[in-house]
């Protein structure tokens, strides 16, 4: 009589539970075909999401690290595809320019890879952080939970400002495209 019991809560929690993931995970494409994020990206005006990330040097750096600053997160699947490695370029430009600010380009990729394309690419302007070893992915939603790109994580804008609110948020309805750049620098210059 128990075992029914317990059976009969294991399922229907596991129904529950899938039924919530559905309500929360968001589809985006890769190369038009749809793939699922797990959830939604932080609403703007909502506080940014505590994070610790890996630098290249195996630190670690949370979101307390920048506070004070604008951050620029750009998110994105792998800094070895050509439109992840655009982003970081274009990126690297504009912050240049950019007062109080830091763009923060996070992966899954390890570290090691991130500090080599850096060095390779002469890239001085942005910080790479790796999601490699923590649950950012899940925390903002942007972690792909189908498809070859499993666990990987989507492409992705969020912008937070020197108090810790999010001022800007892009999910790229693409994977394969690049994100708004023009409208994440914009959100910091406001």
């Amino acid at each position: 009589m128990v075992s029914k019991f317990v059976f009969s809560a294991l399922l229907l929690f596991s129904v529950y539970t899938l039924a919530q993931n559905a309500k929360t995970a968001n589809k985006v494409l890769m190369g038009g075909k749809p793939v699922h994020t797990y959830a939604k990206l932080p609403m703007v005006n909502k506080t940014a999401p505590k994070f610790t990330l890996t630098d290249v040097t195996m630190k670690d750096k949370t979101l307390e690290s920048y506070k004070g600053k604008y951050m620029i997160l750009n998110i994105f699947p792998s800094v070895d595809t050509g439109v992840c490695s655009a982003s970081v370029r274009h990126f690297n430009e504009d912050v240049a320019n950019l007062p109080n600010t830091v763009v923060l380009c996070i992966s899954k990729d390890l570290p090691f890879a991130q500090k080599r394309f850096c060095g390779a690419e002469g890239i001085k302007n942005v910080e790479m952080l790796s999601d490699f070893r923590s649950d950012f992915g899940k925390t903002y939603g942007v972690e792909i939970t189908d498809s070859v790109m499993k666990g990987l994580l989507s492409r992705a804008v969020v912008v937070i400002d020197p108090s810790g609110k999010i001022v800007y948020e892009e999910q790229v309805a693409d994977i394969s495209h690049e994100p708004n750049y023009e409208a994440a620098i914009k959100a910091v210059k406001n």
